[in-house]
């Protein structure tokens, strides 16, 4: 599997797939900063910050030079990769997704991660979780149109378990110096 050189990439996948954690690695591997979703997306209390201002947000994270933004969203995802130049897709399974997301809450309740927006501690929410178990009949159909429309197939790396997440992490890490990464021209705008 070839790992595309980067400036900007884009984590996605489900809930529980493991997205914040690879994103965080792949940052440190890299130099390159990381952006959370879920940091521009909610404001304290778990409510959702108003739709311009979302909006106004992610447009100055996709104008910066280089990031890693990890979060699926897909009414962004679009904005994102028409600025990026990879594409990470964790593809884990519904009861992998399932059972780590339980696991976070029993071992997080009530502390706010550090991927999440200040004032949103861990929580139980089971609405949240039928949507991480619907997430893998419904998005990757939408994914997979926004990457053929983009024309990001190539630039997409799909991992499904753990032990592929940590060889494309271990890849970076050994074979890849940081220059190397990030020496192609940034693409868009």
């Amino acid at each position: 599997m070839t790992i595309p050189r980067f400036n900007r990439a884009v984590v996605i996948g489900c809930s529980g797939a493991g997205k914040s954690t690879f994103a965080r690695r792949l940052g440190a591997i890299t130099g390159i900063p990381v952006v959370h979703i879920d940091q521009l997306y909610w404001q304290a209390g778990w409510n959702e910050v108003p739709a311009t201002e979302y909006k106004r947000r992610m447009k100055v994270a996709i104008a910066a030079d280089r990031w890693i933004i990890e979060g699926v969203n897909v009414s962004t995802l679009g904005q994102r990769l028409a600025r990026a130049d990879a594409m990470f897709w964790l593809t884990h399974g519904r009861v992998t997704c399932i059972s780590r997301v339980l696991w976070r809450v029993a071992t997080t309740y009530g502390r706010v991660r550090p991927d999440m927006a200040p004032g949103c501690p861990e929580r139980f929410d089971a609405e949240f979780l039928r949507f991480v178990w619907g997430f893998h009949a419904k998005y990757p159909p939408l994914i997979e149109g926004i990457i053929a429309q983009y024309g990001f197939e190539g630039r997409t790396v799909r991992m499904g378990s753990d032990r592929e997440t940590h060889s494309i992490l271990q890849r970076l890490a050994l074979h890849c110096s940081h220059a190397d990464l990030h020496d192609s021209p940034p693409r868009g705008p």
